[in-house]
């Protein structure tokens, strides 16, 4: 069955993931790193995550971001070339990559995330400095993601800008609703800046607490609770949620939920997909044990994306999404290195 997104893009055409280029630090919070001095690290950011996905999946992917012209961001570029990323849109001014630091404790839950991102190449991006005409040539699709405008008022006027000159393109838009409470630190509350960029998109994904945050949508009293979230309640949240997304977003066809629980040291996790008014829900995957969360909802991203980009059907590309996000939480790195084959094997039938 064709489906409204995939009726609307061209094959061959590249996917452009915008967003902030970053390096991830991972102290091991034991002192060794001190002592033994090595310090782990992974090239990242959510939008980039979802471009190595892409080109690893054999879709055409580029990437946009910002980096300082220097020896170390020039092997940085090589590195994603050879990813098969067009990095040929990346600008190239500022002074310095942004940074963050994840602790690789026992505890991820509450080890804490620390930003290093304030005045960086791309943080310093201004409206005018792109020229969209020549970033968009041969591009069908822009994905971008909600930390995106978190940064400042500037690169929230440039997604802006980004977005308008998309639409103008008829190119397909996709926002993952990634809420990072620490970043939001210009004086502007999420709700104030989202809806303006969802009213642009075409796939909405996150979740149904991010929904309420960022977009406002109405959520259900008991889900406001700390916990005990019985699925039934949830699917129908997401139900009402993704109508009220439509309602208020009229170039969106499609709307993703992802709920993923905390399951001792491992996770549950199914996910949903609203689109031709109706509801699709994942099959739920169950883990004992998991290596690395971070990256997962980036491989959710960029499994629908494969998905609609390859005109499968809406409970085909349910399925490789979330395989997809399942499988990335046993690869410690930011972006997945499963192949199209390995994701398949990871799908519950």
């Amino acid at each position: 069955m064709s489906n409204q997104i995939s009726s609307s893009l061209e094959k061959g055409k590249k996917v452009l993931s915008f967003g902030e280029i970053l390096l991830r630090i991972c102290p091991d919070m034991d002192g060794h790193w001190l002592q033994e001095n090595k310090l782990p690290f992974y090239i990242g950011g959510a939008e980039l995550n979802v471009a190595t996905a892409l080109a690893l999946w054999n879709v055409p992917s580029a990437y946009l971001s910002a980096m300082p012209q220097n020896s170390v961001t020039e092997e940085i570029a090589d590195y994603l070339n050879k990813k098969n990323i067009d990095t040929s849109p990346i600008v190239y001014s500022g002074e310095r990559l942004g940074l963050y630091y994840l602790p690789k404790g026992k505890d991820l839950k509450n080890a804490g995330v620390i930003y290093d991102r304030a005045n960086s190449s791309y943080a310093d991006l201004k409206v005018s400095q792109i020229n969209w005409d020549k970033v968009f040539e041969g591009v069908s699709w822009l994905h971008f993601s909600a930390i995106c405008p978190a940064i400042n008022q500037s690169i929230a006027d440039v997604c802006v800008e980004a977005l308008k000159a998309a639409t103008e393109k008829n190119i397909t838009i996709s926002l993952d609703l990634n809420y990072r409470a620490k970043l939001w630190k210009y004086g502007k509350d999420p709700l104030e800046i989202l809806p303006e960029l969802a009213k642009y998109c075409t796939l909405i994904m996150g979740n149904v607490w991010a929904a309420n945050k960022m977009l406002g949508t109405a959520l259900h009293d008991d889900l406001k609770l700390a916990e005990g979230y019985a699925k039934e309640t949830l699917l129908q949240q997401a139900i009402d949620t993704s109508k009220e997304i439509l309602s208020l977003s009229p170039s969106c066809k499609a709307v993703a939920n992802t709920f993923r629980f905390d399951n001792g040291k491992g996770i549950r996790y199914y996910t949903a997909l609203y689109t031709n008014d109706k509801l699709t829900v994942s099959p739920e995957y169950v883990s004992e044990e998991i290596l690395d969360k971070v990256g997962s909802g980036d491989c959710f991203m960029a499994g629908l994306i494969y998905g609609f980009y390859n005109n499968l059907s809406t409970e085909q590309t349910l399925n490789f999404a979330t395989a997809a996000a399942y499988d990335k939480l046993y690869i410690p790195s930011d972006a997945t290195t499963s192949t199209v084959a390995d994701i398949e094997k990871r799908i519950i039938r």
